[in-house]
């Protein structure tokens, strides 16, 4: 993308300059071009980071990426904090090659010492977006299929996380999946806030913090001295197809109150209970599984089993793959598991 300007403008607007720099992961050290923010679309935003879409030129056939900044509006006393976690993010990600993550392409760090962590380019949408399209247009649940088709993929991705890296992804959540066309691909992202796992799969560093995010995160991470597995994830992940069921945000049913008249944000904040919202946190948000309907079924028995507060109780992402690949009972996969009605 170019700009040009007339001699009447010089000096009222300057282009942006892109960032040529040799970047830590791609071949050979090659250099490489990261467009200035404003001559890329902007994907998406997280906690003080931008996600961007980068067209790469001069390459034929070649994929986008997506090119995750340190938003530069951020407090300076956070930008050191952001910055690390893109950084850890990074190293994390370079390790990694799985189908259902998104896979590294180069770490990048400008000449005013911004961060540039460029990804795979995994879809269009993130989960979190269709499903909030999907609510907008009046839709209910996600078709059955495509919620087994996420589950199977995302769990996927879990165990090998766990099971190969020793790895806790740490927030999962419907923001953190994204999807291509129509589900065609299926991929985590955001491992920045990932912790490590011992041989048993649970957290090995005790000074370590679960850092998630509230409406996903189980009982154990809440409390004080919890002990923190591989099982952290599977809750957050049960929220998730929860998620694709009832185009609703875990444990903030009360701020979806579509009677609400424009203009009473204020009041509806008044009337939050936060207590209660706090007292929910860690527990399993309701589902009325017969409005759904029998071919829902299978999805609603491996939410339970997600869900359950107990983390020896619910199935790992090996168990939850085995069972969805060979289409077995959930209920019959060799865990410690106990189905609900």
């Amino acid at each position: 993308m170019t700009s040009t300007a007339s001699s009447s403008d010089e000096g009222a607007f300057k282009t942006p300059k892109a960032v040529r720099v040799r970047s830590s992961g791609s071949s050979g050290g090659t250099p490489i071009t990261i467009p200035a923010s404003p001559f890329m679309k902007k994907l998406g935003c997280g906690t003080g980071v931008n996600v961007y879409l980068m067209k790469r030129v001069g390459k034929l056939n070649a994929s986008p990426w997506a090119v995750k900044k340190i938003n530069s509006k951020c407090a300076t006393k956070q930008v050191a904090v952001y910055q690390q976690r893109l950084n850890e993010e990074a190293k994390v990600l370079k390790g990694l090659n799985h189908p259902n993550i998104i896979g590294f392409r180069a770490f990048a760090t400008a000449k005013d010492g911004s961060k540039c962590l460029a990804m795979e380019y995994g879809g269009e949408q993130s989960l979190n977006d269709m499903i909030e399209k999907r609510k907008d247009e009046g839709l209910k649940a996600f078709p059955a299929a495509n919620i087994e088709k996420v589950a199977l993929h995302v769990a996927r991705g879990l165990q090998y996380l766990h099971n190969e890296k020793k790895l806790l992804h740490g927030d999962m959540k419907s923001c953190n999946v994204v999807i291509k066309g129509d589900f065609e691909t299926v991929k985590i992202c955001d491992v920045g806030v990932s912790l490590q796992l011992d041989e048993n799969l649970r957290v090995s560093d005790p000074k370590a913090e679960y850092i998630g995010t509230e409406p996903w995160n189980p009982k154990e991470t809440l409390e004080e001295g919890g002990e923190i597995t591989d099982k952290a994830d599977i809750f957050a992940y049960g929220l998730t197809l929860w998620e694709m069921m009832t185009l609703a945000m875990p444990h903030l049913e009360m701020l979806d109150d579509d009677d609400d008249e424009e203009g009473e944000e204020d009041s509806m904040e008044e009337s939050f209970d936060e207590d209660a919202y706090y007292e929910r946190l860690g527990t399993r948000p309701s589902l009325d599984s017969e409005a759904l309907g029998g071919s829902y079924r299978r999805m609603v028995e491996l939410f339970y089993l997600c869900t359950e507060e107990n983390p020896k109780k619910r199935p790992s992402a090996a168990q939850i793959v085995q069972a969805l690949e060979s289409n077995a009972p959930l209920d019959k996969t060799p865990c410690e598991v106990i189905v609900i009605d």
